[in-house]
């Protein structure tokens, strides 16, 4: 029995939904049952009819499904793959923060612990920090962690941005250079960058998008993609747009704890499930009230 014929069983004896983010290996996307950003699969699992998830990305990822979805079952198959930049923040630093800024709201992207969360009033994603931001009533925000996303969002509103100097190593080794180089070695083509990159670097791009704002962009343009963000999207950007060419700004461009998940990690956390996320209530509870009011606002 082939290792990918083990999951199908194993996931229909558990009852069980495969979510794998944009970015995880190519045979890890071709498996599961669902792909998508960070938050778009934490809602997807939401509405799954399933008794457990296995969520394929990294740890805040998991912890999100697990918070909006406290009655299933989230196993995270390698609890090892943490999130640099989550981790570029704590709670007590949170905490201080805000005290140093007492007038101001709190925006935390979802690429953050729940703890921190926790502590937020409400999350964002890279697709909707904008208007997140915007329909606060407070005139000063607090956005937490990544500094790119917040200076980013700073461009579109006249509130003012306290941004946490926390960056995501895979995107900021992204540098203006590179930019320039892809630009010569495809003309015609379109560059295209995550809203997580240095601000040089979207200064020199044609668009600036989440991922799944990459995908469907992808769908609606006739020119060549030079793509700017983490290489593994481009297994999905290729299978869904055949015929078209697709190019990483730089192939050095890849998270390594996003490549950890691999169809044996997924066959033993199936197997044996004893890679389940818990969240401690108090904890899960704060930062699902900050994720309810995104929805909230995003639904306005």
């Amino acid at each position: 029995m082939s290792l990918a014929e083990e999951i199908l069983k194993l996931k229909k004896e558990r009852k069980a939904v495969i979510l794998a983010h944009n970015y995880q290996r190519g045979e890890v996307q071709d498996i599961a049952d669902y792909c998508g950003d960070s938050f778009g699969l934490s809602q997807k699992a939401v509405e799954v009819d399933a008794e457990v998830i296995v969520f394929c990305g990294v740890d805040f990822m998991a912890e999100s499904a697990a918070i909006l979805n406290p009655d299933k079952i989230v196993l995270n198959p390698k609890p090892e793959a943490g999130c640099p930049m989550s981790a570029m923040i704590t709670p007590l630093q949170l905490q201080l923060f805000k005290k140093e800024h007492p007038d101001a709201a709190v925006v935390c992207y979802v690429n953050s612990s729940a703890a921190v969360k926790a502590e937020s009033d409400v999350c964002c994603t890279s697709s909707n920090s904008i208007k997140i931001v915007n329909a606060l009533e407070q005139d000063e925000v607090l956005h937490v962690p990544d500094y790119n996303l917040a200076m980013y969002t700073q461009r579109f509103t006249k509130k003012k941005i306290y941004p946490w100097n926390g960056f995501c190593p895979t995107h900021h080794q992204i540098t203006a250079g590179d930019i320039l180089i892809s630009k010569m070695d495809h003309p015609g083509a379109e560059v295209i960058v995550h809203p997580e990159c240095r601000q040089e670097v979207i200064d020199l791009a044609d668009g600036v998008y989440s991922t799944d704002g990459m995908l469907k962009y992808a769908k609606t343009t006739t020119k060549d993609l030079v793509i700017g963000t983490e290489v593994g999207i481009i297994h999905r950007l290729k299978k869904e747009n055949p015929g078209k060419n697709f190019y990483p700004v730089s192939n050095y461009v890849v998270c390594p704890n996003m490549k950890m998940n691999t169809l044996e990690t997924i066959r033993d956390s199936l197997r044996d499930m004893k890679t389940e996320i818990r969240i401690p209530e108090t904890i899960r509870t704060g930062a699902k009230k900050a994720l309810d009011r995104m929805l909230e606002i995003g639904r306005g």
